[in-house]
């Protein structure tokens, strides 16, 4: 999939012209925070983990890590994360622009961590390494057809 993809699937929706283009990367947290405007735990990143019966993708605010011990009681094995290959195998993004939309493979299901809550908007990629959408956390829910909220990463609180 690709920008191109991901502007057909946010089309129905009346979002496509929503989608922003930058003449820069915005391939990792920090250059996406750069290229938008926002500090870097505004960005919704989106992490990519093999759990047994395929795909878990765990959207989550820019400054948050995974916390292991977390995910493995929520999601009851390892976070393992997958290759730059089994990404773009799985949902058909590149390292460098995945997000959740438009994700057609039934082996992939996606949630959305707290961390992300502390805003009123976040940035998601669409689809490409230089580029990004603004959406509320209720709507990033929706458009990405969030299987719900998970706490699974640390770093992002205050007091951890």
């Amino acid at each position: 999939m690709s920008i191109e993809a991901v502007r057909s699937y946010f089309r129905p929706l009346g979002r496509e012209q929503d989608i922003l283009e930058f003449p820069v990367s915005s391939a990792t947290v920090e250059l996406a925070a750069q290229a938008v405007g926002v500090i870097p735990a505004r960005i919704a990143k989106t992490l990519s983990f093999s759990v047994e019966d395929g795909c878990v993708l765990i959207v989550c605010a820019g400054d948050a890590k995974i916390d292991n011990s977390k995910f493995k009681a929520m999601f009851h094995c390892k976070a393992k994360m997958l290759t730059a290959d089994e990404v773009l195998d799985f949902t058909g993004h590149a390292v460098g622009g995945v997000c959740p939309f438009g994700i057609d493979n039934p082996a992939v299901t996606t949630y959305l961590d707290v961390s992300l809550r502390r805003f009123d908007t976040v940035y998601p990629a669409a689809g490409s390494s230089n580029s990004a959408i603004q959406l509320t956390c209720d709507e990033l829910a929706e458009y990405a057809r969030s299987a719900g909220w998970v706490d699974v990463c640390k770093n992002w609180r205050p007091e951890e």
